[in-house]
Formats: structure tokens, sequence, C-alpha cells
């Protein structure tokens, strides 16, 4: 399940990228054919792979984990079921590059979420 999301989320970052397989394996180090298996949805990574393949998209890797464009009914079938999300309804989980003085009030913001959501 994870694995989809995860390739899915590969392949919309090198298409937006405008990169080809080879280039992630350039700056990956995974193979080419591992790459291909990956993308067709053949593959099974590693957290390693996973984590080198998110280094060279510079990408944190729970973003390419639970960040995704399918939509919950699309979830819920890859699931076998209803898919369960890591935070609870009403929290979404982003990655942003800020300016230093709006970093330190989102990094407050983010501070006060966990310790509601550690009530959960």
């Amino acid at each position: 399940m994870y694995s989809d999301i995860f390739f899915t989320n590969v392949l919309r970052i090198l298409n937006e990228r405008g990169m080809t397989r080879k280039e992630l394996h350039d700056l990956s180090g995974v193979s080419n054919s591992f790459l291909s298996d990956l993308t067709t949805g053949n593959g099974n990574p590693s957290i390693k792979v996973m984590e080198a393949i998110a280094n060279a998209l510079e990408v944190p890797l729970p973003m390419l984990l639970e960040s995704t464009d399918l939509d919950k009914e699309s979830l819920d079938v890859l699931a076998g079921g209803a898919f369960r999300q890591s935070l609870p309804p009403g929290y979404e989980r982003v990655s942003v590059v800020l300016p230093e003085h709006k970093a330190f009030i989102v990094k407050r913001w983010g501070e006060e979420t966990r310790k509601k959501l550690r009530s959960y």
C-alpha cells in the first residue's frame, strides 16, 4: 500500500521536474532496472532505497509516503478497506521553506499541535 503511494509520488515529482529515471539513478545510486520495477508498481523498496530516492529528489521521505494525489476511494481500494491516515481529521502535514522569522512562528504552531495530538 505505502509502496503504491511512494512510487506514485516519485513518478509525479519526476514528471514535475522533467527528470528521467536515468537522472534519478545517477543521483540516488538505485539501479535502473529496480527504478523501472518501482515506477511500474512491481518493486518493493526497502527503507534504505526509499531514503536514497528521497534524498536524490530532495524531498523528505515522510512526504513521499503520506502525501498523495490519490483520492480517498483509490486509497481505500489500495488499503483493502478504509485507509487509515496517521493524522486525525482536520490536520494536514506540510513541508515548506520559509524565512527564519516565519519558520520560528510555524515551529511554535507545530509544537502546540503536537501537544494536542498527543492527547488523541
